[in-house]
C-alpha cells in the first residue's frame, strides 16, 4: 500500500468517531485522522487519512498510455456492480461489497502532497491519469472538493494529464480544467456503458443517469476539449445487442464525443461472487450464459466472444464517426489509449481500463 509507515495526526472524540468494532476496524489506517458521517451522505462513512505519497508508479511492464496515477479516494461510492476496483479494499481490512461502496477512504492532503512531489527536481513531467482505479469525480468530492486542488497542482508543475469519470460533478471544474490546459494537455473521457434507464440504475446505483453524463460530454465539449467515452463494459445480454450499440452510439455522437473506446466485462475473481450475486437476483435467467463465458477462475471473456462483439461494435463505431485516428495533440488533448483496450486486462499488475 501507498500509505504504509504513515502516523496519525489525530483521533478525535466524540460524534465523528465510530464506536465499537466498526471504530477498531478502521482504526489500523495508516494515516487515520477520523473517521465522519455526514447526513447529507446519508448511508456513507468516510475515513479521513493524510496521504504519505499521491503520485502512483504503473509498473514498468504495464502496457498502459500512462506512467503514473493519482487515487484521491479509495472505494466509490458508485456502486457498480461489474467495478474491477473493489479488490483494493481487501488491503485496507475491508470487504470488496458493501465496504467498498460505502466505506470511503478520503486523502484529505493529497494536493498537497503532489504539491511537494511535482517540484522536485527529479520529476520528469509524465503523463498522469486520474479516474483508473476508483473515479475523483464520485459523491465524496461534492463535501471534500480534492480535485481543483489536484487540477492546480498539475498545471503548476508542468505535467499532462487525464481524467476519466462517471461523475457529472466534473462540469464544475471545467473553467479549471480550461485554464490547466493552456498550460499542459489535458485530456478528459466519460464512462458511458448503459443506456437503458432501468438497468443503469440498477447495476450502477450511485453514479449519475446517462442522460446527465452525455450533457457532460456535451458541456466538455462547449469548454473546448475533445472528450472521449468508454463504453465498458459491454455486458454480454444485457448491452451487447446490435440495436442497444446503435442508440448509445448515436448518443455519444450526437453528446459530441471525438471518439469510443470500448471493452468487454472483465470479471476478476474479488468481483465475480458481487456480479453474479446481483445477477442472480435482478437476471436469473442469464446465468447458465454468465457461467459458460467466465468459468471457474476465468475473468476475461472468451476470444470467440471479444472477436463477436468486435465485429458487431466496429462497423458501428465507423458509422457514427467515433474511431480513433491520428487525432489533435493540441493543448486540450493527450496521447490516445490503445486501440483495443481489452488487451490491457492482461497486462502485469493492472486491470483493464474501467471504472468504475
Amino acid at each position: 500500500m501507498r500509505w504504509s509507515g504513515q502516523r496519525v495526526g489525530a483521533d478525535p472524540e466524540g460524534d465523528a468517531a465510530l464506536p465499537g468494532l466498526e471504530r477498531a476496524r478502521v482504526a489500523a489506517l495508516p494515516g487515520h485522522l477520523r473517521t465522519v458521517r455526514a447526513p447529507e451522505f446519508a448511508g456513507l462513512v468516510f475515513h479521513e487519512v493524510l496521504a504519505k505519497s499521491a503520485l502512483n508508479r504503473v509498473p514498468g511492464e504495464s502496457s498502459m498510455p500512462f506512467s503514473w496515477t493519482i487515487n484521491p479516494y479509495r472505494g466509490c461510492s458508485h456502486a457498480c456492480v461489474y467495478c474491477f476496483a473493489r479488490g483494493s479494499h481487501r488491503y485496507l481490512d475491508l470487504d470488496t461489497g458493501a465496504d467498498f461502496d460505502a466505506q470511503l477512504v478520503v486523502k484529505v492532503n493529497v494536493a498537497e502532497v503532489l504539491g511537494r512531489e511535482l517540484a522536485r527536481p527529479s520529476w520528469g513531467r509524465e503523463r498522469v491519469a486520474l479516474g483508473t482505479n476508483t473515479d475523483p469525480y464520485q459523491r465524496a468530492e461534492g463535501r471534500y472538493r480534492l480535485m481543483p486542488g489536484v487540477i492546480a497542482a498539475l498545471a503548476r508543475g508542468g505535467t499532462p494529464f487525464s481524467i476519466l469519470t462517471k461523475g457529472t460533478l466534473l462540469r464544475r471544474d471545467l473553467p479549471a480544467l480550461a485554464e490547466a490546459a493552456e498550460r499542459v494537455p489535458v485530456s478528459l473521457a466519460l464512462s458511458i456503458a448503459v443506456g437503458d434507464p432501468d438497468l443503469q440504475r440498477s447495476i450502477e446505483p450511485g453514479t449519475p443517469s446517462t442522460r446527465a453524463r452525455l450533457a457532460t460530454v456535451a458541456a466538455a465539449r462547449e469548454a473546448g476539449f475533445a472528450p472521449d467515452v468508454f463504453i465498458m463494459p459491454v455486458l454480454p445480454h444485457l448491452t451487447d445487442s446490435p440495436a442497444q450499440l446503435a442508440a448509445l452510439l448515436r448518443d455519444i455522437r450526437d453528446a459530441g464525443a471525438r471518439s469510443v473506446i470500448y471493452g468487454p466485462l472483465h470479471l476478476r475473481s474479488h468481483v465475480k461472487p458481487w456480479f453474479f450475486a446481483w445477477l442472480e437476483r435482478e437476471h436469473p435467467e442469464l446465468l447458465p450464459a454468465y457461467r459458460s463465458l467466465y468459468p471457474g477462475s476465468a475473468s476475461r471473456a472468451p476470444q470467440a466472444y471479444r472477436m463477436e462483439l468486435a465485429a458487431r461494435i466496429r462497423p458501428l463505431i465507423r458509422r457514427y464517426g467515433l474511431e480513433q485516428t491520428a487525432r489533435d495533440r493540441g493543448p486540450r488533448s493527450a496521447p490516445a489509449a490503445p486501440r483495443e483496450p481489452e488487451r490491457l486486462a492482461a497486462a502485469p499488475g493492472l486491470p483493464a481500463p474501467t471504472l468504475f
